[in-house]
């Protein structure tokens, strides 16, 4: 059984701007189980027309159905050199709309102790890295604004987990309600240096 991003007999395969995109892509598509990690084996595939694609496939540890996704690569990652979390480039994800990136936002964020900076050293590296994480995702959501409009559109949220993110409290896909959020975690992120 194929999940969703595996591609029919002629359409393509999603593009995946780096391998933590693909990954967190994964990682919110569950087994019909309901579970949603699994061992993952890649390899590096060539699609009709000589586009690479990275496969994964694995096995759901809870009921054993067979789990595969294909993703297109990106010509050149995304560089990663500055020490900062970096889902894709500055192109939108076609992986993961914009109420599961603040979805992802949210979980990272709030995962992150108050008074991190009082945490021991391998601690406050996690808390770190979990706020980085939440500022990219919020930085991915800003990349899913049409050019010009102060608001996420409802139809640029599509999926299971951001649906009800939007419907919840559609004000917080506002470009001054997320730039202000983004802010305050690259400011937190400050205090860890």
């Amino acid at each position: 059984m194929a999940d969703d991003a595996s591609p029919g007999p002629a359409a393509r395969p999603p593009l995946a701007r780096s391998s933590l995109e693909a990954h967190l892509y994964m990682d919110l598509r569950p087994c019909g189980c309901g579970e949603t990690r699994f061992d993952r084996a890649s390899v590096l595939v060539e699609l009709p027309g000589g586009d690479l694609a990275r496969r994964y496939t694995g096995v759901c540890p809870r009921c054993g159905t067979a789990r595969e996704f294909v993703f297109v690569l990106q010509p050149e990652p995304p560089e990663s050199g500055d020490g900062e979390v970096h889902y894709g480039d500055a192109h939108p994800s076609e992986l993961l709309d914009a109420g599961e990136w603040l979805w992802v936002a949210d979980s990272y964020a709030t995962s992150v102790p108050p008074d991190p900076h009082r945490l021991p050293e391998p601690d406050r590296r996690r808390a770190r890295a979990r706020l980085a994480s939440a500022a990219a995702a919020i930085d991915e959501v800003l990349k899913l604004l049409p050019t010009g409009a102060d608001q996420v559109p409802p139809e640029a949220v599509r999926s299971r987990v951001g649906l009800p993110v939007y419907q919840r409290e559609p004000g917080r896909f506002r470009a001054i309600r997320l730039i202000a959020v983004r802010d305050a975690y690259t400011s937190a992120l400050r205090h860890f240096e």
